[in-house]
């Protein structure tokens, strides 16, 4: 059965019915252009508005993961977070919150200095290697996310390959480089190993409450997204951890209709209906007021 508590700083999150997770992105880069804010002000707003139209939990990054983003350094990272990381401790200490971050450096300052709630690290353990290690020192809830994860056929191709020019090194995937990695014939079949292993190896560190970000778009064709999305009750159905998904405005949204970022609202709240319907716990989106919506929506027909 599927776990629908989570301890978020000694209080019990409830996810019997679905939640929100709004985006609040502070980098100058992000892809979708109404989350480039970059004045205290712009972000104070931003964050009012999310809570007021029903966010239960505010997931804040520094670090565009858009392909083909400028990578930035952690100090520059940590400069972005910090005045956000200040309204949010602040002035909405109630609302639990995430920091978006692969850098055990950024996770640990943003949780013990600024009482963050949860830890969503979009390379699973991959970018930095002590992530799993500081979650279980941390004691705080942990979004585990698929993230590049090759079959075998395809990592031994990319090793084979590795000493070219234009090899694939799966050691060294960056979130810029990552929509290279598509190729993968036993797709379904390596992103539940993928879980299944990561997760044996939290619990072995004594890391309870673990959410699941099966990762769309993150080393995704448009095909594997839209297959992924079909597999979501498998989850449910082989692993007792909440289930995340983050599919706001993506690409996998406006290549397959032909439009911009900024059109994929539409688009977003069809996939968002179809993510509900197939056990997902937590919708993480740009436009909270909608999902919101579709959350009642979808409650009153499954009643």
């Amino acid at each position: 059965m599927k776990n629908k508590l989570l301890n978020v700083k000694g209080k019990l999150l409830s996810l019997e019915r679905p939640v929100v997770m709004g985006i609040l992105n502070v980098s100058p880069d992000s892809f979708f252009a109404g989350n480039r804010r970059q004045h205290e002000s712009a972000t104070n707003r931003r964050i009012e508005t999310m809570i007021s139209e029903g966010a239960a939990i505010i997931d804040i990054g520094g670090y565009s993961t858009r392909p083909n983003a400028t990578d930035v350094t952690p100090e520059e990272e940590w400069r972005r977070l910090e005045p956000a990381l200040n309204i949010l401790l602040k002035n909405y200490p109630a609302i639990p919150s995430s920091i978006d971050t692969f850098r055990t450096t950024i996770a640990k300052r943003a949780v013990k200095e600024y009482g963050v709630s949860i830890v969503n690290d979009i390379s699973g353990n991959s970018k930095d290697e002590k992530m799993f290690e500081l979650i279980a020192e941390l004691n705080v809830p942990y979004i585990l996310t698929h993230f590049c994860q090759m079959s075998q056929s395809t990592e031994q191709t990319a090793t084979a390959r590795l000493h070219t020019k234009d090899s694939l090194d799966p050691l060294r995937v960056t979130p810029q480089t990552i929509q290279q990695s598509t190729e993968n014939t036993r797709y379904q079949e390596d992103v539940l190993l993928y879980f299944a292993k990561k997760l044996q190896t939290l619990r072995f560190l004594g890391v309870n409450d673990v959410i699941l970000d099966p990762g769309f778009g993150f080393g995704k064709s448009l095909d594997q997204n839209y297959e992924l999305l079909r597999c979501l009750p498998d989850f449910s159905l082989l692993f007792t951890c909440p289930l995340l998904v983050g599919i706001s405005r993506k690409s996998m949204i406006s290549k397959l209709l032909d439009n911009t970022k900024d059109e994929c609202l539409n688009g977003t709240t069809v996939l968002n209906t179809c993510s509900l319907l197939y056990g997902a716990d937590i919708l993480r989106v740009h436009d909270v007021k909608a999902a919101v919506e579709v959350i009642k929506l979808v409650e009153k027909i499954k009643k």
